[in-house]
């Protein structure tokens, strides 16, 4: 994953600060706690970004959220269906089952793309 430190794919799947992709933004690594599953720090410790760059900023990212799960949905329904020969209506079950199993996972997937879109990494973020 280091060979992609420097794009946005590195920040939206390691979670890290878009700026400088040195810290995590989230105060728990493993999304399965369930009690601070989108508990974010406010700032960066490293260069200082905040993340929420102004009240309710992160709703944008229900929107992205729906194409994740959309995403998760069809993978679901081609390995059910296609690579198990499963019925349709145990392929429905697979994708209700993804869904709830990885909500979390699509949660803060959802929130790292959308902060993504909108601040870009700088390699001299951070150091003074």
């Amino acid at each position: 994953m280091s060979l992609l430190k420097g794009t946005s794919i590195y920040s939206i799947f390691t979670g890290t600060c878009p700026v400088c992709q040195e810290e995590s933004m989230y105060v728990k690594s493993n999304p399965y706690k369930l009690n601070s599953t989108l508990k974010m720090h406010e700032r960066c410790s490293n260069c200082g970004t905040k993340y929420k760059i102004e009240p309710s900023f992160f709703y944008g990212a229900m929107y992205v959220s729906y194409g994740v799960g959309v995403a998760f949905s069809v993978a679901a329904f081609i390995i059910a269906y296609y690579f198990f020969g499963a019925s349709l209506l145990t392929s429905f079950f697979s994708i209700v089952f993804t869904l709830v199993f990885f909500m979390p996972v699509i949660m803060r997937l959802s929130r790292n793309i959308w902060i993504n879109l909108f601040m870009k990494y700088d390699k001299n973020a951070g150091k003074a």
